[in-house]
């Protein structure tokens, strides 16, 4: 069985909001990207998740080769992550992610997939935390003719059947279905592991497969963005704080009084 689980690097989101937070986020002089040379790159977390969810059901007794695939130029520390964590095999496909729409990045990781053998299952985290759109994987999924299970919070497989445990609004919902099949995982999942120092150690000598783009045979329709980031703005940032004095009471009573007047409560 192969497990295939989509990686995305994205910016520390949380340091992100500490940059914007201190008025210290730019735009770069093209208008639609962030000028942040100091805010470190990592995993999408939901995509961290989804590979720890392949890594479960391999624990679970599941024979399964793990492939992890990524697209972008230099992203060996995050694949190597993901190879110190138990990923069989790491691969990045030589694109530039800034430059690709949600439809085309389905393309490129749907053509990858097919040309590689293809996937029992497809893992990918729900959304990603730059652009919170979680549209990838449902494209991924009409891409490749697989049906798709969406914020998902646990999985097993039962004879050779998928059943997943969904999150949604009224409670969860379990489903089962044959594979293969795409799955989006959620943060109920839980926390993933870490890896150990020996195994992050071994990973360093682990090289990523290199697959480049004009090897997946792609026409130029399914390569050009149908959308396209024209401009980008920060976000306004007001700070006022007020310090509120006196006895415990009176103080409560002076607070109450602010936010009724604010029309807060």
């Amino acid at each position: 069985m192969r497990i295939v689980v989509c990686i995305k690097e994205v910016l520390d989101p949380s340091a992100v909001n500490n940059y914007a937070l201190a008025g210290s986020l730019k735009i770069a002089a093209d208008g639609r990207t962030l000028d942040v040379p100091g805010i470190p790159r990592l995993i999408n977390a939901y995509d961290e998740q989804a590979l720890e969810a392949a890594l479960r059901l391999r624990d679970a007794g599941c024979e399964c080769r793990i492939t992890a695939v990524s697209i972008g130029r230099e992203l060996q520390d995050p694949l190597k992550h993901c190879a110190a964590l138990g990923a069989d095999e790491i691969v990045s496909i030589g694109a530039d992610p800034g430059a690709l729409d949600h439809h085309v990045v389905a393309n490129i990781l749907a053509a990858y997939i097919r040309s590689s053998g293809g996937a029992d299952l497809v893992l990918c985290g729900r959304q990603a935390s730059d652009d919170d759109q979680g549209v990838v994987p449902a494209l991924l999924g009409e891409a490749l003719d697989m049906p798709v299970a969406p914020i998902v919070r646990a999985l097993a497989l039962q004879d050779g059947r998928l059943r997943v445990t969904r999150v949604t609004p009224d409670g969860d919902e379990v489903l089962e279905g044959a594979l293969p099949a795409v799955v989006t995982i959620s943060n109920e999942l839980g926390e993933p592991r870490f890896p150990s120092a020996r195994d992050k150690m071994a990973a360093r000598k682990k090289q990523a497969v290199e697959v480049a783009l004009a090897d997946l045979g792609l026409t130029d329709e399914q390569l050009t963005p149908g959308v396209v980031l024209a401009k980008q703005y920060l976000p306004e940032v007001h700070g006022h704080c007020e310090f509120i004095e006196g006895a415990p009471a009176a103080a409560a009573a002076a607070l109450i009084g602010k936010l009724r007047a604010d029309k807060l409560i």
